[in-house]
C-alpha cells in the first residue's frame, strides 16, 4: 500500500502539479554544503601545494600526494555514507563533492603532465601520469577495504 504524501498546508491539492512543489526538498542546503566543503578542500590543497612547491620539469609531488590521499579518503567516505552514517542528506555533498572535490585536483594533474613534458622532461611527465594512476586507483580500494574491515571489527558479535 502506497501512502500519499501529506501536504504541509491543508489548502494544497497534491493532484495539481504546480502545488506539489511544496513537497520537493530545496536544493539550497545541498548547494551550501558543497560550497562550504569546497572552500575547505581547496584551502587544504593550496596549503599542501605551498608547503611542497616544485620546479617546472620537476616531479609534482604535492599534486600526486593530494590526489592519492584524496582518493583514499573517497574510499573511506563511500563506506561511511553507505554503511555507517546512512540517511545523512548533506554528508556526502559536503565531504565528497565539496571537501574532497575541492581537495583533489585532476585538472591540475593534466596541466602538470603537459607542463612537465613541455619543460623538457617527458619521462618525468610519463612517470607522473602512470604514478598517479598507480597510486590513486588502489588508494580508493584500500580506503574502502580498510574502513570496511574496521567497521566489521568494531561490530559486536
Amino acid at each position: 500500500m502506497e501512502h500519499e504524501p501529506v501536504p504541509i498546508d491543508a489548502d494544497i491539492d497534491l493532484h495539481v502539479p504546480a502545488e506539489r512543489a511544496e513537497l520537493r526538498p530545496s536544493p539550497v542546503p545541498v548547494l551550501a554544503a558543497i560550497s562550504a566543503g569546497g572552500v575547505c578542500g581547496a584551502l587544504a590543497r593550496y596549503a599542501v601545494a605551498l608547503m611542497w612547491p616544485h620546479d617546472p620539469g620537476g616531479f609534482p609531488w604535492a599534486t600526486l600526494v593530494i590526489n592519492v590521499t584524496g582518493c583514499l579518503l573517497i574510499g573511506v567516505l563511500m563506506v561511511i555514507v553507505t554503511e555507517v552514517a546512512t540517511g545523512r542528506r548533506l554528508l556526502r555533498p559536503f565531504l565528497g563533492v565539496g571537501v574532497l572535490g575541492g581537495y583533489t585536483t585532476f585538472s591540475t594533474y593534466a596541466v602538470e603532465i603537459h607542463q612537465t613534458a613541455a619543460a623538457g622532461a617527458p619521462w618525468t611527465a610519463l612517470a607522473y601520469l602512470a604514478g598517479t594512476l598507480a597510486g590513486a586507483l588502489p588508494a580508493v580500494w584500500a580506503g574502502s577495504a580498510l574502513t570496511r574491515a574496521l567497521i566489521v571489527a568494531k561490530v559486536p558479535r
